[in-house]
C-alpha cells in the first residue's frame, strides 16, 4: 500500500500511510485504539476506498472496488466481531454466497465435506454440521478463518483476533496461524498485544494518529520500544498501587444459586465479600459462571436462591434500576450489548442511567443544554478521544467506547463498582489508564469487583483473588503470594484450597 490517505468528517483516519508486507511472514500492524489500523486494513478488503493512494498485489496495481473484488484477488479478513448467523450451520455460513449447487438445490454434503477438509489440512478441528449458536467464540472464530480459506484467500487480515479469547484458545490460534504461513499464506494481524507479536510476528509496522512510526523486524525490538513508539511516551507495564486499606463489608453474597440461559445450573452456591477500600478479581477460565454472576449482582438475571447484599440490604432479583440506586456501577463485559446505546450521541450516552434525576430532567424534559455540559466534562476528564459529543457512539474506537462507559460509571461514585474485562481488546495505554482508574476507586474507599480473563490483570490489581470453577468460589488467594501456575491449577478444578482460603 503506497500513500494511503482517508478522510472523515473531522478527522484523517490514514495520513499517507506505506505499509509493505512479504509473502508468508506474519505482519503485525501495531496501534492503540482509534489510530487508523482497521480504516486501513477495511480499505485492503474494499469497505473503504482511499481518497489517495495506490495499492500494489504481486506488484501490479488493483483497484479494490468491494470485498468481492477483495475475495478474487485472493484477500480475506476475518473482522473483529464476527459476522455469522447463529441459527445456521458452520457450513452453511462458510458457503454463504458462494453456495455450490446440485441443479436448483444447494449441495450441503459436498460443501460440509470441502470444509471439512479444510478444516484438517489447517488443524481447525471444526464441526461442520454445527450450529453456530451452539459453540464457543474461538471456534465461531475459526469459523470465520475457514469463511477466508474456501473462498481461496492468500492474504488473511485478522483484526484483534484474541480480543475475545481464553489463554488457552489464543495459544491454539498461534497454532493456526503457523500452520496457514507453513501452507504458504500471508498474515497481517491487528493488534495492540506486544506479547502475542513478540510471540508470533516477523515484521510489525506501528501507527500513530493516522502516520506511521516505524516498520522493523520483530527480531530487532522489545516490547518497552515497541510500547512506547505506539503511544508516543514510556508506558508502565507494572502497577503502582500501596497496600489496600480495607474496612467495611460492601458486597456479600450468600450461596447464591442460578441457572443460565438453557436452564442449566451454573452458579452452585457460590459465596464472597468484598470489602471497601479493595479490589476483589475473580479469576476463572470463560464459561465457570463469571457472566451469570455478574447478571445476577446487577439484576439483569433472576436467582433461583441464596442472598446478595449491597451494605447490608438485600438487593437479589430487584430491578436494575433500583439496584443501580442502591450504590452499584457496573461496566459491563459487553460494551456494544450492554454498555452504550451505539445509535444514540456520546452525550445521551453518558447519562443513560441518571436522565430521569434533576439537572437533566426539570418537570419531566430533558434539559440538553445541563446533559451536553455533563458529557464534555467527562469526556475531557477520561480523555474520550470522539470528533464531538454529538458523534454517534458506534463511530468510536473499542477504546474510546470503553473510557467513556468508565467514565459514567465512576461518576455515578458508586459504593461498589463491578469491572467486567474492562479492558478487553484495549492498547497499552487505554490499559494504564483504566488500571489507574480502578485503583484510584479503590483508595477512595470504594468496592471494586474486577472479573477478567486477563490472569495478568488479575494479578496486577487485585488485593485478594477468588478463583471460580463450575459456578464456586472454589479458593481465595493473596497474589503477592501465588503463581500463575497455582491459578491456573485451580481454575481448571485440580487444586482446592483448604477451607476455602490461604489468604489472611
Amino acid at each position: 500500500m503506497r500513500g494511503i490517505t482517508k478522510r472523515f468528517p473531522g478527522i484523517i483516519a490514514n495520513d499517507n500511510i506505506s505499509l509493505k508486507v512479504k509473502k508468508g511472514e506474519i505482519h503485525a500492524l501495531l496501534g492503540e485504539n482509534g489510530a487508523g489500523k482497521s480504516t486501513l486494513m477495511n480499505i485492503l478488503f474494499g469497505l473503504y476506498q482511499p481518497d489517495e493512494g495506490e495499492i500494489l498485489i504481486n506488484e501490479k496495481p488493483v483497484v479494490i472496488a468491494n470485498p468481492n473484488v477483495a475475495n478474487d484477488l485472493g484477500i480475506g479478513m476475518v473482522h473483529q466481531h464476527f459476522m455469522l448467523v447463529e441459527p445456521f450451520s458452520v457450513t452453511e455460513n462458510i458457503v454463504l454466497g458462494n453456495e455450490p449447487k446440485k441443479g436448483l438445490s444447494i449441495d450441503i454434503r459436498k460443501a460440509a465435506k470441502e470444509v471439512e477438509e479444510l478444516s484438517r489440512r489447517y488443524g481447525l478441528k471444526v464441526d461442520p454440521y454445527a450450529k453456530i449458536r451452539d459453540i464457543s467464540v474461538g471456534m465461531q472464530q475459526r469459523v470465520e478463518i475457514l469463511k477466508t480459506l474456501y473462498r481461496g484467500a492468500e492474504i488473511l487480515i485478522f483484526d484483534e483476533p484474541t480480543a475475545v479469547l481464553t489463554p488457552q484458545e489464543i495459544q491454539e490460534l498461534i497454532d493456526i496461524m503457523h500452520n496457514l504461513v507453513n501452507e504458504g499464506k500471508t498474515i497481517i494481524l491487528i493488534t495492540h498485544k506486544l506479547k502475542e507479536i513478540m510471540a508470533v510476528c516477523d515484521s510489525v509496522t506501528i501507527i500513530r494518529r493516522g502516520k506511521v512510526i516505524d516498520s522493523l523486524a520483530v527480531a530487532e525490538t522489545n516490547p518497552d520500544d515497541l510500547a512506547e513508539k505506539m503511544v508516543g511516551r514510556e508506558v508502565t507495564f507494572s502497577v503502582e498501587k500501596r497496600p489496600a486499606n480495607t474496612k467495611d463489608v460492601v458486597l456479600s453474597v450468600e450461596k447464591v444459586t442460578a441457572l443460565d440461559s438453557r436452564g442449566v445450573k451454573t452458579l452452585n452456591e457460590i459465596s464472597l465479600e468484598v470489602k471497601s477500600g479493595e479490589i476483589f478479581g475473580i479469576a476463572g477460565v470463560d464459561g465457570n459462571g463469571q457472566s451469570e454472576l455478574i447478571e445476577v449482582l446487577t439484576g439483569l438475571r433472576k436467582a433461583q436462591s441464596g442472598s446478595v447484599k449491597l451494605n447490608g440490604k438485600e438487593i437479589m432479583n430487584q430491578s436494575p434500576r433500583s439496584i443501580s440506586e442502591a450504590g452499584l456501577s457496573h461496566i459491563p463485559e459487553d460494551r456494544h450489548k450492554r454498555g452504550l446505546v451505539l445509535d444514540f450521541t456520546m452525550s445521551e450516552n453518558m447519562v443513560l442511567e441518571t436522565y430521569y434525576h434533576k439537572p437533566y430532567n426539570k418537570s419531566g424534559f430533558l434539559d440538553y443544554k445541563e446533559i451536553d455540559q455533563q458529557a464534555k466534562r467527562l469526556i475531557e476528564e477520561f480523555d474520550v478521544r470522539t470528533p464531538s459529543i454529538y458523534t454517534a457512539a458506534r463511530a468510536l474506537s473499542g477504546g474510546n467506547q470503553q473510557k467513556a462507559i468508565i467514565a459514567r460509571e465512576v461518576d455515578k461514585d458508586p459504593d461498589l463498582l463491578i469491572a467486567a474485562q474492562p479492558t478487553r481488546g484495549l492498547d497499552v495505554g487505554a490499559i494504564e489508564f483504566i488500571h489507574k482508574r480502578l485503583i484510584e476507586q479503590r483508595d477512595k474507599g470504594k468496592a471494586v469487583l474486577l472479573v477478567s480473563l486477563e490472569l495478568d490483570e488479575i494479578m496486577n490489581l487485585s488485593d485478594r483473588i477468588g478463583v471460580i470453577y463450575e459456578g464456586q468460589i472454589v479458593g481465595i488467594v493473596n497474589p503477592k503470594q501465588t503463581s500463575e501456575q497455582e491459578l491456573g491449577l485451580m481454575m481448571s478444578g485440580g487444586k482446592r484450597m483448604q477451607g476455602g482460603t490461604v489468604d489472611e
